[in-house]
């Protein structure tokens, strides 16, 4: 079989092409990639029979490979991950292989093993496809966040508001910490319209309803969050945040 890894880190790679070359004798060809981009490309060109895929990459996360490929997936995916409980859950919602950092022999053996047998019988659609049902399921209450070293998934409840910075983003989060983010604001505005809970209440700020503590009217509006954050609201946006308050809480 030939086989593509797919992972940002070139040690990660090497240890894996080490390890399937001494212990995986069907797999009979190894090429690397270094981000989904180009491994996307690798694929197209060398047609693989099975691609290792890490899901924590900057830029884009091994997931997005099912954006690629919409229709017919003709390799087997075995996805590696350093801990990602979400990514997890849903592999072992659709019975999707994967495989934890570091790396161990047995259980790439048993993976290789059980991706040639998916190929023999033919049902590598079958499995993504449930992947695709089971990462929709799980996405409802759950948002990406980019971070530097890959892709943050967060709850809706976990996020006290957006703060808009340039073209970054800064997401303060329910338990203190403030993660920076490479999207600019519109792009989480967009994301979670149809989530009645959050609320544009200013060109800068994207706040959940859930933790705002009172609505201040002083020199200049501005909403106080549970954690004593005074964020604006614009005089455009009062009365709407009014009218919502009412439909959502009274």
């Amino acid at each position: 079989m030939k086989a593509i890894i797919i992972d940002d880190e070139k040690r990660a790679r090497h240890l894996l092409s080490n390890l399937l070359t001494q212990h995986c004798t069907s797999i009979t060809s190894i090429n690397e990639a270094q981000d989904l981009a180009s491994g996307v490309d690798l694929i197209k060109t060398t047609k693989p029979d099975v691609v290792f895929l890490d899901i924590e990459m900057p830029n884009q996360s091994g997931l997005d490979i099912l954006k690629y490929f919409p229709n017919n997936i003709d390799f087997k995916i075995i996805f590696v991950t350093a801990y990602n409980q979400y990514a997890i859950e849903a592999f072992k919602l659709s019975a999707v292989d994967y495989l934890l950092k570091p790396v161990d022999t047995t259980e790439l053996k048993e993976a290789v093993t059980k991706a040639e047998e998916a190929i023999k019988a033919n049902n590598l659609n079958d499995q993504l496809n449930k992947l695709r049902d089971s990462l929709k399921q799980l996405s409802i209450d759950k948002i990406a966040l980019e971070i530097p070293k890959g892709i943050m998934f967060a709850s809706h409840n976990d996020i006290v508001y957006f703060e808009a910075d340039g073209m970054y983003t800064n997401v303060q989060l329910i338990d203190g910490k403030q993660k920076t983010i490479c999207k600019p604001l519109k792009h989480f505005v967009e994301q979670l319209e149809r989530n009645t809970m959050f609320f544009k209440c200013h060109r800068s700020y994207l706040i959940n309803l859930k933790y705002v503590d009172e609505l201040v009217k002083d020199d200049g509006d501005y909403l106080l969050m549970n954690n004593q954050k005074r964020i604006p609201i614009s005089k455009s946006k009062r009365d709407q945040f009014l009218e919502v308050i009412k439909e959502t809480f009274l």
